[in-house]
């Protein structure tokens, strides 16, 4: 079976056409499509990707009025998809609309031709397609793709041994992925795309937010073999799983930094820490300048904090590796109070600028010359960006930044992170837009 639908959220968005192809011992015997009315705007994206307007589908029936002709040939029979939480989820929730339940077994065509052909890399439907040398005169149609399906399913009796064929089908179908305490069904409904997932326990307590490439996967992967202490606790602990879609990895990895420090999950001890940041910072009011370690937040200019240390021992820890690679002098730096020579000095460490051999002003320029690489980075725009991303279905996210800051919150040293990675090397596939209007 094969979908086009308005856009690639489940919950949110609707089905505008349906393709079966019923199949028995390998024979095809029945093939059946229609276009369905969504009852919503189709966006133009999905209408290029589609081919299907909305003209196309103004007089079409709604889905309750297809709905059962859709369930008698569906009911019964394996569910086979491409991407196949991707269909399911979405013929569930339109079921789910009209207050039915369906379910059925799901055998996903993605994981098929992984298993059949693990050697291989790609495994979307173009690539089956052209591994097999399967034709289509209408792809990106739900018949068209459906047929495909089909052709795959034919070819793969013919050129793997029933039995292997079997064990793998068997396998792929009748594994148990989720903890018993969670709907079965949970796992066919996961999409795989990008987002975030949070993992909720007793209470309804947030457990858990964490980031994926392919939700179903990251999800899933949890429960597989949990032998790591967190997978242990999760399994045991998680009641209910929600996820966010996004329509990136760059998406995915800004919303569950801003999630984590919102929410502030059990589990995520290291994002939720790190909104306490600790920095160096040169206090120019001393004779010699003189460093200090500091809390971020306490500092009031910006251009005088060297780094984001999670921890103030690892601010410490950065400043003496830095005054023992630099030559610096403790002393001078107001680390070491004693008479004379810095301890530095007399291990051959300090150049001197404690005892007269050194001048200070060449001493504070060493000084700032090796904190400049813990230094904030200035803003490089003369005002707000966007990192804009679009899925494979044509759904858009802009994320939009100012001075470091995702837009309406305060300096986080996560989202400084991921933007300032973004910009030193653009990843994801997303695409910086320099001007964004406010």
């Amino acid at each position: 079976m094969d979908l086009e639908t308005t856009g690639g959220h489940a919950g949110r968005d609707r089905i505008m056409e349906a393709g079966i192809v019923l199949m028995q011992d390998g024979e095809v015997i029945e093939e059946y499509s229609t276009l369905v009315n969504p009852g919503v705007r189709i966006p133009y994206a999905i209408q290029q990707f589609t081919g299907i307007t909305e003209a196309m589908v103004a007089d079409a029936p709604p889905f309750e009025a297809v709905a059962d002709a859709l369930e008698s040939r569906l009911a019964g029979r394996l569910f086979v998809a491409h991407n196949a939480r991707f269909d399911y989820g979405f013929l569930r929730n339109e079921f789910r609309r009209l207050g039915r339940r369906f379910r059925a077994p799901v055998l996903c065509t993605v994981r098929l031709s992984r298993a059949l052909t693990p050697g291989e890399r790609g495994h979307n439907l173009d690539a089956v397609m052209q591994r097999h040398g399967i034709a289509c005169d209408a792809r990106h149609r739900a018949l068209g793709d459906a047929k495909v399906l089909a052709d795959f399913l034919r070819i793969a009796r013919g050129r793997f041994p029933a039995e292997e064929l079997e064990s793998i089908v068997k396998k792929l179908v009748g594994a148990a992925r989720l903890p018993p305490q969670l709907d079965p069904a949970l796992a066919d409904e996961l999409p795989e795309s990008a987002g975030v997932y949070l993992f909720y326990g007793e209470n309804d307590a947030l457990l858990y937010v964490g980031k994926a490439r392919n939700l179903a996967n990251r999800v899933l992967a949890h429960f597989a073999n949990p032998r790591a202490k967190l997978e242990q606790q999760l399994t045991q602990l998680v009641r209910r799983i929600e996820w966010i879609e996004t329509a990136g990895e760059f998406g995915a990895l800004v919303t569950e930094a801003r999630l984590i420090k919102s929410r502030k999950p059990v589990f995520n001890r290291r994002l939720r820490a790190s909104s306490e940041l600790w920095a160096i910072c040169l206090r120019e009011d001393a004779p010699p300048p003189m460093a200090a370690i500091e809390m971020l937040d306490s500092i009031d200019d910006p251009a005088a904090a060297y780094g984001m240390f999670r921890r103030r021992v690892d601010a410490e820890r950065a400043l003496e590796g830095l005054m023992r690679e630099h030559g610096l002098c403790a002393k001078w730096l107001g680390f070491e109070r004693a008479e004379g020579s810095c301890i530095g000095f007399q291990l051959g460490r300090c150049r001197g600028v404690c005892v007269g051999k050194e001048s200070p002003a060449l001493h504070a320029v060493r000084v700032r010359l090796a904190l400049a690489g813990l230094k904030r980075r200035d803003w490089p725009f003369p005002g707000r960006i966007g990192i804009r991303e679009r899925d494979w279905r044509g759904v858009e996210e802009v994320h939009v930044f100012d001075r470091w800051c995702y837009a309406g919150d305060d300096f986080d040293a996560d989202i400084y992170r991921i933007l300032a990675g973004f910009l030193d090397r653009p990843a994801y596939g997303a695409e910086l837009l320099t001007r964004v209007e406010p």
